[in-house]
């Protein structure tokens, strides 16, 4: 009971329409017929009635195996999920003040952020009276770019939010 109230698959008697466009489990139409004769149709051949296009006018449902229907609809997603690619996105934090040793730290750490292919966020946070010189700040980020152009695009432009100003490098993807 539980598995048809997640994914909202109306079967058999749980199917509140008067009368339904049918499919035969064939695929063929059998046309528009009362949701009594439907489900009685269904019996006969021991399949269950599945509403397939519930908004349709009049819905639409389906005789077929509904097991075997949800079986293939997991396949799907399952397959689905294995092919989707998972981006991660790092963050480093630089200061407008920061000395060349540390950038060059900071940006061995990115490249080996991008090497993984994940993203990279670069933000400077501007303590005190710091945020009355953002021209620094942006020119931090824009080095922190050029350094890495060879491995790297450019995403997102260095950009204030608050306090803050980042810019986000994704790594240079071969279409193979």
């Amino acid at each position: 009971m539980s598995k048809i109230a997640k994914d909202q698959t109306l079967i058999n008697d749980r199917i509140r329409a008067k009368e339904v466009r049918l499919i035969g489990q064939d695929g063929s139409q059998l046309g528009i017929k009362s949701k009594k004769d439907a489900q009685e149709m269904a019996d006969r051949v021991e399949l269950d009635l599945v509403l397939v296009a519930p908004n349709a006018k009049p819905p639409v449902a389906r005789i077929m195996d509904y097991g075997k229907y949800r079986y293939e609809q997991q396949r799907k997603e399952k397959e689905a999920r294995k092919k989707q690619k998972v981006v991660n996105v790092k963050e480093i934090r630089l200061s407008p003040t920061i000395e060349d040793h540390d950038f060059n730290t900071k940006l061995k750490n990115a490249k080996k952020f991008l090497a993984k292919e994940d993203k990279v966020k670069v933000s400077i946070r501007f303590r005190g009276r710091a945020i009355t010189h953002k021209d620094i700040g942006r020119k931090v980020l824009e080095r922190f770019a050029d350094e890495l152009s060879e491995v790297a695009t450019v995403e997102q432009r260095p950009k204030m939010e608050g306090r803050s100003m980042f810019l986000v490098v994704a790594p240079i993807t071969e279409n193979k």
